[in-house]
């Protein structure tokens, strides 16, 4: 044989193996006569239940477990009630149904929805706050965009205006602000990466929450990492200029899953935690206009990528109001905090080992830079307290 086929025999061999070994197992199982003795593993979340209309309930439900689930009754508030499925009541691994109450639900008051397999397991959830689902109207998407732009988008072009006093700073103030700017983005990460693992307990089993948030913090790491070996080998544009687009790219993805946590909280009917995150983000995300132009007071950049750079950073916001308020999923809330916590943490990475540093020595451990450092994090923790 060739070298070709050679090549893609031995490629292909071990593969062409290990399905031989799957189908062998799978048909010829050395536990199968335990079947009959042990009980089987099954698993629904309802992961979003929703009142779109007076009287009536909806439960969106996946099955993240191994095994079909049949699903028998359903209670309400502890009581079997009536209830229709679109589909097959069995539902089947990753299946997914819509369950459709009518059940004369009352806002402001908690209800818990039971669901109940043919094998006797339950699956529940509670509702805190009944409250009417939004509908995808012009009303609803313009107050969710507004919430946004209040939250996300107009602090972050606040912060901005810290350019002009930025640009006239000697290097030795300017490396302080740059440490600042790390430690502003470390505390970012670290706060997106703990409310990631919060959601990821939510998303289905069989999805793997955790294994779904590595992916996404591994991911964006390595997709800027490539992103900006790329564009060096190309050499177009100011290396600090794409430091601070990469810093707004960031930030927007974790503004995003600010936005999320907004338009939950509003759909949910807890009007007055929407109130207070929108308040917290806003002071929380003027800091992050600074972090954006620190890199680039050095450059005069024109008004142009200031206003570029602030809708990076800052309409993400937007975009999470409307998908949190619609279409909430667990799932789509990990991979997005998770997205947002690399993407920081790569940025993170380049300012300390890149841009603080001068000809013979990095500055970031001189003690203003440490004390810029330590001032971001306390920064972060004061408009953090906001949020509480």
């Amino acid at each position: 044989m060739n070298d070709t086929v050679r090549r893609w025999t031995f490629g292909l061999l071990p593969l062409l193996l290990l399905g031989v070994m799957i189908t062998l197992f799978v048909r010829f199982e050395p536990m199968g006569f335990m079947e009959d003795t042990s009980p089987p593993v099954q698993e629904l979340t309802i992961d979003r239940i929703t009142f779109p209309g007076e009287g009536t309930v909806e439960l969106h439900v996946v099955n993240g477990g191994p095994e079909p689930v049949t699903v028998a009754q359903v209670m309400v508030d502890e009581a079997y009630w009536e209830h229709s499925i679109d589909g097959p009541r069995t539902i089947d691994r990753l299946g997914e149904r819509t369950i459709t109450i009518p059940y004369g639900w009352v806002a402001g008051e908690p209800h818990e929805f039971t669901l109940v397999a043919s094998t006797g397991v339950t699956f529940s959830r509670e509702v805190p706050v009944a409250a009417p689902t939004p509908e995808v109207n012009a009303q609803f998407l313009g107050a969710f965009a507004l919430l946004g732009v209040y939250a996300g988008v107009v602090p972050v072009l606040i912060g901005l205006l810290w350019f002009p006093y930025l640009r006239d700073l000697s290097r030795r103030w300017l490396n302080f602000f740059l440490s600042l700017t790390v430690g502003l983005l470390l505390y970012l990460a670290v706060d997106g990466l703990v409310e990631a693992f919060e959601v990821a307990e939510m998303v289905p089993g069989a999805y793997q929450g955790v294994g779904l948030l590595a992916l996404g913090v591994l991911g964006a790491v390595l997709a800027l990492r490539a992103a900006g070996a790329a564009q060096e080998s190309s050499d177009r544009g100011p290396s600090n200029l794409r430091l601070a687009y990469m810093i707004a790219l960031g930030i927007g993805l974790h503004n995003l899953g600010e936005g999320l946590a907004i338009g939950a909280a509003y759909t949910a009917g807890e009007l007055a935690l929407g109130s207070f995150l929108v308040i917290g983000f806003a002071a929380h995300n003027t800091t992050e206009g600074l972090a954006i132009v620190a890199p680039v007071a050095d450059d005069r950049p024109s008004l142009w990528h200031l206003a570029a750079m602030g809708a990076v950073a800052g309409l993400p916001t937007v975009a999470g109001t409307w998908i949190g308020g619609f279409s909430y999923s667990p799932v789509a809330t990990t991979l997005f905090l998770a997205l947002g916590v690399g993407a920081i943490l790569q940025v993170a990475w380049e300012i300390g080992t890149s841009t603080l540093r001068s000809a013979d020595q990095k500055v970031l451990v001189t003690p203003l830079n440490a004390a810029g450092l330590g001032l971001g994090l306390l920064v972060m923790y004061g408009t953090a307290i906001f949020m509480a």
